[in-house]
């Protein structure tokens, strides 16, 4: 029997879980489904109505050394109705964005996107809605 895997959350390791919390309510319009407080750390999802899909934060209670991303982590990403809007939203907020670009392939356009980046240096990709970025 073949069984269907389903995407269901990302987790990334968090320094200040407030601080956290407030930047993905703002920059993402996410907010807390769950949290879950053990001894030592604590989970926090994430959502919005969008997607099933939430982000993980792990916040470790006392982690002392900086966590690195190695040369592995790229990013997420999530798309927006409106690209423009969204960047202009938040700059507003005072987080910085890179300038939106456009990206294409063999000619065709393939996507309309910038970047910010989250209190723990995170990259997280905003992509215009469109093709293959529904």
């Amino acid at each position: 029997m073949i069984t269907k895997t389903k995407l269901i959350h990302s987790m990334i390791r968090v320094r200040d879980l407030d601080s956290s919390i407030a930047f993905y309510r703002s920059a993402l319009e996410l907010e807390v489904k769950d949290q879950f407080v053990f001894d030592g750390f604590t989970l926090t999802y994430l959502y919005n109505q969008e997607t099933a899909f939430e982000l993980e934060l792990t916040f470790n209670h006392d982690a002392s050394p900086n966590y690195t991303h190695g040369s592995g982590y790229g990013h997420i990403a999530v798309s927006v109705e409106n690209i423009e809007v969204c960047h202009q939203r938040l700059k507003s907020l005072g987080i910085q964005a890179s300038e939106i670009k456009q990206l294409h392939h063999s000619e065709h356009h393939l996507a309309t996107f910038f970047f910010i980046t989250d209190p723990d240096g995170y990259k997280i990709e905003f992509l215009q809605r469109q093709g293959r970025y529904l």
